[in-house]
């Protein structure tokens, strides 16, 4: 069964820095697609980053002061965040999709929370 397992996440103050890990079981090369989401309280779930064969993309809001990579060795998707800000509240998750089926399998999340 695959599993996802979120940390690094915790309080940080306004343009402090966290740098949240994505541990994968079995190897991310099953994954055709991998990145991170988070969701806010009574918001919608929203894409942060994802990561490809073919590159990286980023929302809007985060594009120069978040970093989505992939560790191979460590079987890890990290994002780097940088220059938090309060609006980037949320809980964060993982999300890997199978190459094969297709399925998107999520972690269970971790709290980020920057205060002001």
């Amino acid at each position: 069964q695959v599993q996802l397992v979120e940390s690094g996440g915790g309080l940080v103050q306004s343009g402090g820095s966290l740098r949240l890990s994505c541990v994968v079981s079995g190897s991310i090369f099953r994954f055709i697609r991998m990145g991170w989401y988070r969701q806010a309280p009574e918001k919608q779930r929203e894409l942060v980053a994802r990561i490809t064969g073919s590159g990286t993309n980023y929302a809007d809001s985060v594009k120069g002061r978040f970093t989505i990579s992939r560790n191979i060795a460590k079987n890890t998707v990290d994002l780097q965040m940088n220059s938090l800000k309060s609006e980037d509240t949320a809980v964060y998750y993982c999300m890997a999709e199978s190459s094969v089926s297709n399925v998107e399998y999520w972690g269970q999340g971790t709290q980020v929370t920057v205060s002001s």
